[in-house]
């Protein structure tokens, strides 16, 4: 059987035949990591100690995880359990696959988040008793019983829900938006407050298509955002609260929550002088107000150079429409989509037909050659489902749940299960290409060279890249905080005992890669290593 598949360019209409194939032929494999982690995870960050947060709302009525030890939440508001002895956040050991359950005291519905520079995971806004706080959950060793934090000491300015985070090149993070917040903020909070942003209001519409703004922090002088909303993009200047430049729309109709397409920055490389943005997916324009579950979702991708002086979109086309899909920064620089639905928008009850075949996504091919398509998997994973990178190169997956409380006998039930996908990278074909990460400095500054010492089962042929990549807060099919850079390396030089030296460079400043923790992978002819965590300070 064949497909006519398009692909579009200003001026230029491309098309294929594309030939189905069986799911054996397809590339990737899946496996199933945790049959019941006891919460839909509405929002996932992997932390430095290779643990995993998940965290979900609190006002969902009981999950199944207990919170054991007589522990219990107390909310004579929550219409459903005023006394709550359950979990809605529980955290999860990559190296046993345990869970443990942590507490939430205010509602997260629908929140944002990012880590800072210290490695510490903020979390702000959400529903109800939750719109204004600020928690902290300060990673720590497995075998500790670090928790989740509520800040007494300070409160979001503005109630936030549905807003967006990003750490900026000082530490500090700006927090973008919300269900009718027009406005920014920052942590720590400045002395000016939260300050009106007009193009949020700009861009809302009657079905609001403003809320979760893609943001993305530009390598540029003073690290401009990118900020995309509905169909339309600016360059903010954070530190003078301006906008510097309005780029042109985005054709293919609205593309934030709640018509559920995704973004991503593509590696930053080279001499880090320029960015591009990826956009893909979304729903039909309308099809939230009118329920509209079965309208088909657009398969269209925008692509801009963000940095360039007449920035204008090139248009393509993916092998299926999409909402609600998942953009992973890969550590070889490419861009796994993956997760969503082919129909409806985001929202409880609002999305149909399942899109179970991740795409890769490879930047570097040109136009009609750039989306492969990969190994389906079995789980629907739709409304509040996520996509995270993990540091040994699979990508983790986790939530969904279309339904305003866990429904369990449903078409599209509420999903506990936790799986891994795992990109051809790791198939057992290659396995003599991959590198290991022998010795690389804990900490590095800004401009700093150093050395990583690697080895590898078969003799270097070509530069081993040294990339390493953010760990950021997946909600709502946006990877807030998400960016990859490829330092300038050297040759990989023999230093006996099998072993290669890669003389690296640290980015030169916070715009390109912001202070905080990183995945440092060796990514040797496209096959990375097992990441080893690295921190960039000021």
């Amino acid at each position: 059987m064949a497909e006519l598949v398009r692909y579009n360019t200003p001026g230029i209409v491309l098309i294929f035949l594309v030939f189905s194939i069986t799911r054996a032929d397809l590339p990737g494999t899946w496996e199933l990591i945790v049959q019941d982690a006891g919460i839909a995870s509405m929002h996932t960050a992997v932390t430095r100690f290779n643990t995993v947060v998940l965290l979900d709302r609190t006002n969902i009525g009981p999950s199944r995880k207990a919170l054991g030890r007589h522990r219990c939440r107390k909310d004579p508001n929550d219409a459903v359990l005023k006394r709550d002895c359950y979990a809605h956040s529980v955290l999860f050991d990559l190296g046993t696959n345990q869970i443990r359950p942590l507490m939430i005291q205010t509602d997260t519905w629908c929140s944002s988040g990012q880590f800072l520079s210290d490695g510490s995971l903020l979390q702000t806004g959400g529903d109800r008793d939750g719109v204004k706080k600020i928690r902290k959950f300060e990673p720590c060793d497995p075998s500790e019983t670090c928790d989740w934090v509520e800040l007494q000491d300070t409160e979001l300015i503005t109630g936030r829900w549905y807003a967006t985070n990003q750490i900026l090149p000082d530490g500090s993070v700006i927090i973008v938006g919300g269900r009718g917040t027009n406005t920014v903020e920052y942590y720590p909070p400045r002395e000016n407050g939260a300050v009106p942003f007009q193009f949020l209001a700009d861009v809302e519409d009657k079905q609001m298509d403003n809320l979760y703004p893609y943001v993305h922090l530009l390598p540029d002088d003073g690290g401009n955002l990118f900020v995309f909303a509905n169909s339309r993009a600016v360059k903010y200047d954070h530190r003078t609260n301006t906008v510097v430049k309005e780029y042109p729309p985005l054709d293919g109709g609205p593309r934030n929550y709640p018509s559920g397409g995704s973004s991503a920055m593509l590696a930053i490389q080279g001499d880090f002088s320029t960015a591009e943005i990826l956009i893909c997916g979304g729903a039909q324009s309308g099809a939230f107000t009118a329920r509209a579950i079965d309208a088909p979702a657009h398969g269209t991708c925008g692509r801009i150079v963000a940095t360039a002086e007449d920035p204008a979109w090139v248009t393509e086309e993916m092998p299926f429409g999409r909402i609600m899909g998942d953009m992973v920064n890969l550590p070889t620089g490419e861009i796994l989509i993956i997760n969503g639905a082919q129909a409806g928008s985001q929202g409880f009850e609002m999305g149909s037909d399942p899109c179970l075949y991740p795409l890769l996504y490879r930047p570097d091919q040109p136009i009609g050659l750039r989306f492969m398509t990969l190994n389906p998997g079995t789980v629907p994973r739709m409304y509040h489902s996520t996509a995270n990178l993990l540091p040994d190169g699979r990508i983790l997956l986790a939530g969904s749940n279309p339904h305003y409380f866990y429904k369990f006998n449903a078409e599209f039930p509420t999903e506990l299960r936790i799986e891994a996908f795992s990109p051809e990278y790791l198939s057992p074909d290659r396995a003599n290409l991959r590198p290991e990460i022998r010795e690389i400095p804990q900490i590095v500054r800004y401009g700093e060279v150093f050395d990583v010492f690697v080895t590898v089962p078969l003799p270097v042929v070509e530069t081993i890249q040294i990339n390493w990549g953010s760990a950021p807060f997946a909600t709502h099919s946006f990877s807030q905080g998400q960016r990859l850079v490829k330092l300038t390396v050297g040759p990989s030089i023999p230093d006996g005992e099998g072993r290669y030296r890669i003389q690296c460079t640290a980015p030169l400043n916070g715009a390109v890669s912001p202070p905080g923790y990183y995945m440092a992978f060796a990514v040797n002819q496209g096959v990375p290593s097992v990441a080893r965590w690295i921190r960039i300070v000021l």
